[in-house]
Protein backbone atom coordinates (compact mmCIF):
# COMPACT_ATOMS: atom_id res chain seq x y z
CA UNK A 1 0.00 0.00 0.00
CA UNK A 2 1.81 3.14 -0.81
CA UNK A 3 1.54 6.31 1.49
CA UNK A 4 -1.12 9.02 0.73
CA UNK A 5 0.49 12.38 -0.33
CA UNK A 6 0.45 15.17 1.67
CA UNK A 7 -0.56 18.93 0.88
CA UNK A 8 0.62 21.89 2.17
CA UNK A 9 -1.23 24.80 2.04
CA UNK A 10 0.47 28.30 3.39
CA UNK A 11 -0.46 31.75 3.39
CA UNK A 12 0.07 34.50 5.98
CA UNK A 13 -2.75 34.72 8.41
CA UNK A 14 -4.24 30.94 8.33
CA UNK A 15 -7.12 32.41 8.31
CA UNK A 16 -8.48 32.80 4.35
CA UNK A 17 -6.83 31.30 1.40
CA UNK A 18 -5.22 28.55 3.08
CA UNK A 19 -8.21 27.63 5.23
CA UNK A 20 -10.10 27.67 2.20
CA UNK A 21 -8.04 25.68 0.32
CA UNK A 22 -7.40 22.85 2.65
CA UNK A 23 -11.49 22.89 3.09
CA UNK A 24 -11.96 22.67 -1.15
CA UNK A 25 -9.24 19.85 -1.21
CA UNK A 26 -10.79 17.27 1.44
CA UNK A 27 -14.17 17.98 -0.03
CA UNK A 28 -12.68 16.99 -3.65
CA UNK A 29 -10.30 14.23 -2.29
CA UNK A 30 -12.44 12.40 0.19
CA UNK A 31 -9.78 11.15 2.29
CA UNK A 32 -6.89 10.24 -0.76
CA UNK A 33 -4.71 12.68 0.63
CA UNK A 34 -3.69 14.34 3.15
CA UNK A 35 -4.28 18.25 3.93
CA UNK A 36 -2.86 20.84 5.91
CA UNK A 37 -3.10 24.34 6.21
CA UNK A 38 -0.48 27.00 8.11
CA UNK A 39 0.29 30.21 7.83
CA UNK A 40 3.78 32.70 8.79
CA UNK A 41 1.33 35.25 11.30
CA UNK A 42 -1.41 32.94 11.65
CA UNK A 43 -4.86 34.72 13.18
CA UNK A 44 -6.70 33.47 15.60
CA UNK A 45 -9.85 32.67 13.48
CA UNK A 46 -11.74 31.79 10.32
CA UNK A 47 -11.85 34.91 7.99
CA UNK A 48 -15.88 35.37 8.80
CA UNK A 49 -16.56 36.35 5.03
CA UNK A 50 -14.49 33.35 3.44
CA UNK A 51 -16.33 30.47 6.35
CA UNK A 52 -19.43 32.37 5.27
CA UNK A 53 -18.59 31.74 1.62
CA UNK A 54 -17.54 28.13 2.00
CA UNK A 55 -20.76 27.44 4.27
CA UNK A 56 -22.88 29.00 0.84
CA UNK A 57 -21.14 26.00 -0.49
CA UNK A 58 -21.89 23.64 1.74
CA UNK A 59 -18.92 23.37 3.37
CA UNK A 60 -18.13 24.25 6.77
CA UNK A 61 -14.60 25.15 8.09
CA UNK A 62 -15.66 25.53 12.10
CA UNK A 63 -12.80 22.57 12.46
CA UNK A 64 -10.14 24.68 11.44
CA UNK A 65 -7.79 25.77 14.04
CA UNK A 66 -5.04 28.69 12.79
CA UNK A 67 -1.12 26.59 12.50
CA UNK A 68 1.96 28.52 12.38
CA UNK A 69 3.79 27.60 9.48
CA UNK A 70 7.41 25.37 10.21
CA UNK A 71 10.51 23.82 8.64
CA UNK A 72 8.43 20.77 10.00
CA UNK A 73 5.50 21.03 8.32
CA UNK A 74 7.08 21.94 5.06
CA UNK A 75 9.44 18.65 5.56
CA UNK A 76 6.42 16.87 5.92
CA UNK A 77 4.29 17.97 2.91
CA UNK A 78 4.83 16.50 -0.89
CA UNK A 79 3.58 19.71 -2.53
CA UNK A 80 3.69 23.03 -0.97
CA UNK A 81 0.84 25.93 -2.28
CA UNK A 82 2.16 29.09 -0.79
CA UNK A 83 -0.59 32.31 -1.61
CA UNK A 84 1.17 35.55 -0.60
CA UNK A 85 3.53 34.07 2.75
CA UNK A 86 6.78 34.94 0.26
CA UNK A 87 10.41 34.91 2.08
CA UNK A 88 8.59 33.98 5.38
CA UNK A 89 7.78 30.53 3.96
CA UNK A 90 9.97 28.10 4.41
CA UNK A 91 11.96 26.42 1.78
CA UNK A 92 13.29 22.68 1.60
CA UNK A 93 15.24 21.56 -0.99
CA UNK A 94 13.52 18.89 -2.96
CA UNK A 95 9.98 20.03 -2.20
CA UNK A 96 7.56 20.69 -5.14
CA UNK A 97 6.49 24.48 -4.44
CA UNK A 98 3.54 25.84 -6.50
CA UNK A 99 2.92 29.47 -5.33
CA UNK A 100 -0.74 30.81 -6.19
CA UNK A 101 -1.13 34.46 -6.36
CA UNK A 102 -4.84 34.89 -5.55
CA UNK A 103 -5.77 38.16 -3.60
CA UNK A 104 -6.20 37.61 0.18
CA UNK A 105 -9.88 38.06 1.02
CA UNK A 106 -9.11 39.95 4.59
CA UNK A 107 -11.15 43.28 4.85
CA UNK A 108 -13.22 42.48 1.34
CA UNK A 109 -16.69 42.26 1.19
CA UNK A 110 -18.80 38.60 0.18
CA UNK A 111 -18.53 39.17 -3.74
CA UNK A 112 -15.35 39.84 -3.79
CA UNK A 113 -14.16 36.96 -1.20
CA UNK A 114 -16.88 34.17 -3.37
CA UNK A 115 -14.19 35.31 -6.66
CA UNK A 116 -11.80 34.35 -4.60
CA UNK A 117 -12.68 31.26 -3.33
CA UNK A 118 -14.31 30.32 -7.01
CA UNK A 119 -10.51 30.87 -8.11
CA UNK A 120 -8.83 29.22 -5.51
CA UNK A 121 -11.88 25.85 -5.91
CA UNK A 122 -10.56 25.78 -10.04
CA UNK A 123 -6.96 25.70 -8.92
CA UNK A 124 -7.73 23.18 -6.36
CA UNK A 125 -9.62 21.06 -9.10
CA UNK A 126 -6.41 21.31 -11.28
CA UNK A 127 -3.81 19.93 -8.82
CA UNK A 128 -5.60 17.37 -7.61
CA UNK A 129 -5.91 16.81 -11.56
CA UNK A 130 -1.94 16.82 -11.57
CA UNK A 131 -1.84 14.44 -8.72
CA UNK A 132 -3.82 12.06 -10.19
CA UNK A 133 -6.79 12.44 -7.61
CA UNK A 134 -10.32 11.82 -9.46
CA UNK A 135 -12.52 14.34 -8.26
CA UNK A 136 -15.71 13.76 -6.28
CA UNK A 137 -18.04 16.27 -6.05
Amino acid sequence: MTERKVVLYACVHNSGRSVAAKVLTEHYAKGRLDVRSAGSEPRSSVNAEVAAVLAERGLSSAEEVATPLSDELVRGADVVVTMGCGETCPFVAGKRYVDWVIDDPAGQGRESVRRIVEEIDVRVRALLGELGIALSD
